[in-house]
């Protein structure tokens, strides 16, 4: 098993909702910045959404004002809400976790999930 461990993709019809989740260790949580990338058949990846240790959000244009990423600190888990989905969203999802440039860089840079699949389809 990995660092980083995802769950809650399925099958769901366009205007349906998922949420995903991603769980790390304590110390990865605590200092790292979490993320959620997705790859669809034959497309590049790209990030879905991001958030830091200090709460500060980033989104897709593709995504923003559908999805909403967040943290919960007493689980050690980063969430992604995905709201209002459309078949163009299907594709992988990975969670991350990246390296601040603040911390030691000794330490690993970043940590990949293994994927969750997301099919919006009907």
């Amino acid at each position: 098993q990995g660092q980083l461990a995802e769950s809650g993709g399925d099958v769901v019809q366009p205007g349906g909702s998922l949420r995903l989740s991603c769980t790390t260790s304590r110390i990865i949580f605590s200092i790292y910045n979490m993320g959620w990338y997705r790859q669809a058949p034959g497309k590049q990846r790209e990030l879905v959404a991001s958030i830091t240790v200090t709460g500060n959000t980033n989104y897709a244009d593709s995504v923003r004002g559908r999805f909403t990423i967040s943290r919960d600190n007493a689980k050690n888990t980063v969430y992604l809400q995905m709201n209002s989905l459309k078949p163009e969203d299907t594709a992988v999802y990975y969670c991350n976790a990246d390296r601040p440039r603040a911390v030691n860089p000794g330490l690993p840079p970043n940590y990949w999930g293994q994927g969750t699949q997301v099919t919006v389809s009907s």
